[in-house]
């Protein structure tokens, strides 16, 4: 059909989940750092709402597949269960010995027995249900009551409710209001913004295999008006607006197709016109609509039935520029980590990025990360770059998270990034100001859109930051002493910064440790768990104006280690 008139190697616009083809909006990018941060905390439940088909079951599947590595995850998608039914599928994904006649306390019981068990080996369990706007409220009620088994730090067992705008009227419901408070995140899944519609074709189109120009500016125009930016209709009407330009001919979609495929969409066949479209007969038309239908669900489950580890090719964002042009702006002002004076004081020039030129394997990319904080990182002595960080009196920090992280860190990263070829590359980000990304490539320096990078980044990074004299190899062998004064004396720092008044310097310098650093995190918008972390102690370096490097440019002469 018309996958290889255009060249496609797979339907780009199926609607089955596939997390493959998820476009990280803004938003989808948000909802995933929703849940991937949820599923680190406290336990509890975490909220993700969406109108029907924007994208909130592939979200999910993404999740699933990207969840830390010692979470284990149980996913209900037929939620319309009593809950006895509800409580032995748990078991079923858990794989939890059961009897069939199980009464509620044995499932119950059971789950708790898992739980605990899990917690002493160091897993953590996660229950996802989509479509949850389905369950009851006595099995919402059940679910809670799930959630009561917990140490003295959290709970044992994390829900993830994934379902429509209605879940939230449904846990508004007076007789929910205690599972309602124990909602520790919540998010709306929105449809896309207009701007971002070409480069969801341009993902879509590239993870099937096409990198040209297909749908023209009026078409994608048109596009928008008739989906709303709803991520499923936007698949069924560019489906089958390139049905329509196949059976035409046509190696380009134009608004036409778009409109005409619109109101197929949305009258069904029973509506199509009489006469001919553009020189095609109803019968033959319909014909292919039917011969598109069955080769689109023959293609969905040949699809499912793919591995993961599949090669994800890359759709690189059309730049305004010609290709390889340069483009002259301002560049952000560089400091010497050492010196604080200015490295960069000329405009420098904005190339567009390429990840097959400027991608670093991580062992590079680590001793070039090492070079920016002045220290030599060898890979052939050791593979393993965070632990060799403690020798220097340095820390490795991994996470997840979204160009706000980066910048709330405020430290040199190494950005993880899809690749063409399966495995993941990296690139090294040296600043940031704006949209104006200063990168380090085999070839050196390079100022980048950092736009164009975070089409490639799925949002995992990694960052070195200076860890304090106490910490000898990280929580597990610390000076729990030196800890104290160490945390003791810059919060007397901060406390004179922070605090606003004389009453109130004297309460915070009056504070147990663990007191103070709840307070500085209150203060900071940090986690509150009184825990001096990694990221709370590289906000204290921060405020403290550590010399270090920096993503924004700029270093302090004070704090130290």
């Amino acid at each position: 059909m018309y996958y290889d008139f255009f060249g496609f190697r797979e339907p780009p616009f199926s609607i089955a989940p596939d997390p493959r083809y998820l476009y990280l909006s803004a938003r989808h990018k948000e909802a995933l750092a929703h849940l991937m941060y949820g599923v680190q905390g406290q336990g509890g439940f975490i909220v993700v709402t969406g109108e029907v088909g924007t994208g909130k079951t592939t979200v999910c599947r993404c999740f699933i597949e990207n969840a830390p590595s010692h979470v284990d995850i149980a996913l209900i998608l037929n939620p319309r269960l009593s809950a006895r039914e509800l409580l032995s599928a748990v078991c079923d994904e858990l794989a939890i010995d059961h009897a069939p006649d199980a009464s509620i306390k044995m499932l119950v019981d059971a789950i708790n027995r898992d739980l605990l068990q899990a917690h002493a080996e160091g897993r953590h369990k996660v229950l996802v249900i989509d479509e949850a706007q389905n369950l009851s409220a006595d099995v919402l009620e059940q679910l809670r009551l799930l959630t009561n088994l917990e140490t003295a730090e959290k709970k044992l067992l994390q829900i993830v409710l994934i379902g429509q705008p209605e879940l939230q009227g449904l846990l508004a419901l007076p007789e929910l209001r205690q599972l309602n408070q124990r909602v520790t995140a919540r998010y709306h899944l929105d449809a896309i913004e207009r701007s971002e519609l070409p480069a969801y074709l341009h993902y879509r189109l590239g993870v099937a295999g096409i990198r040209g120009e297909i749908f023209t500016p009026g078409a994608i125009r048109q596009l928008y008006r008739a989906s709303r930016g709803v991520p499923r209709l936007i698949n069924l009407v560019a489906d089958r607006a390139l049905l329509g330009a196949y059976s035409e001919g046509d190696h380009q979609v134009s608004k036409r197709h778009i409109r005409q495929a619109a109101r197929e969409i949305q009258a069904g066949p029973e509506r199509y016109s009489g006469s001919k479209v553009a020189g095609v007969s109803r019968s033959r038309h319909v014909g292919l609509v039917s011969v598109s239908v069955i080769l689109a669900i023959l293609g969905t489950f040949l699809l499912l039935e793919r591995q993961t580890s599949e090669a994800i090719p890359v759709m690189t964002p059309k730049t305004p520029q010609a290709e390889g042009a340069v483009q002259r702006v301002p560049a952000p002002v560089m400091r010497d980590t050492v010196s604080g004076k200015p490295e960069v004081t000329e405009p420098s020039p904005v190339t567009p990025f390429a990840e097959n030129r400027h991608t670093l394997s991580l062992a590079p990319a680590f001793v070039t990360l090492f070079e920016i904080w002045g220290e030599t990182f060898d890979p052939s002595t050791t593979s393993m770059a965070c632990e060799y960080a403690w020798t220097v009196g340095l820390a490795c920090l991994e996470q997840r998270g979204s160009r706000g992280s980066l910048a709330r860190l405020n430290r040199p990263a190494i950005l993880s990034l899809r690749s063409e070829g399966g495995a993941p590359t990296y690139v090294v980000l040296r600043s940031l100001a704006g949209n104006h990304a200063l990168i380090e490539t085999p070839e050196g320096p390079q100022m980048v859109s950092f736009d164009d990078v975070e089409s490639h980044w799925f949002g995992h990074f990694y960052v070195l930051w200076q860890a304090p004299d106490y910490m000898i190899d990280g929580d597990l062998h610390k000076d729990a002493a030196g800890e104290e004064l160490w945390v003791g004396a810059r919060m007397m720092q901060l406390a004179e910064r922070l605090a606003g008044s004389e009453p109130e310097i004297a309460r915070v310098k009056a504070m147990a440790m663990n007191e103070q650093v709840q307070w500085y995190q209150q203060q900071r918008g940090l986690k509150v768990d009184g825990i001096p972390g990694a990221r709370t102690l590289i906000q204290m370096n921060e405020d403290l104006s550590a010399d270090v490097p920096t993503l924004s440019g700029s270093s302090g002469t004070s704090g130290g280690r």
